[in-house]
């Protein structure tokens, strides 16, 4: 079976198990924004240190990263607690508004370790 038929497929699929009405599936909204700028060297340490692995961890599945640049101002569809100043900056978002932050980058360690207490709590709350 040729792609295009599959995805027709899967699509008719869906919209018979929902009575005929076609709904978007979304996998998660929660997100880990990353604000970075051009020439950023934490930025640049981060994506040596951590980048690589991110989506392989239990937190990286919980919040996918999404990179932002900062010169272009915030995502609309993302509401912030207060407005980003400083590279990298992550923010973590549920539902397209901001829950926790973190502020720079120091090491992997210093990373894994504020990332784990944010996203810990969300760990209870949805699957």
């Amino acid at each position: 079976m040729r792609p295009a038929a599959c995805l027709m497929l899967a699509t008719g699929l869906l919209a018979a198990s929902l009575g005929g009405v076609l709904a978007p599936v979304v996998a998660s909204a929660r997100e880990l924004l990353m604000f970075e700028r051009k020439g950023c060297a934490y930025c640049m340490k981060f994506d040596h240190d951590v980048a690589p692995i991110y989506e392989k961890t239990d937190e990286g599945r919980r919040a996918p990263l999404r990179r932002v640049d900062l010169s272009q101002g915030a995502p609309g569809d993302v509401t912030l607690a207060t407005p980003v100043r400083f590279t990298p900056t992550f923010v973590l978002v549920d539902e397209g508004r901001e829950v926790g932050r973190i502020t720079g980058y120091a090491s992997d360690e210093a990373f894994w370790g504020l990332l784990g207490s944010l996203t810990s709590a969300m760990a209870d709350e949805r699957p």
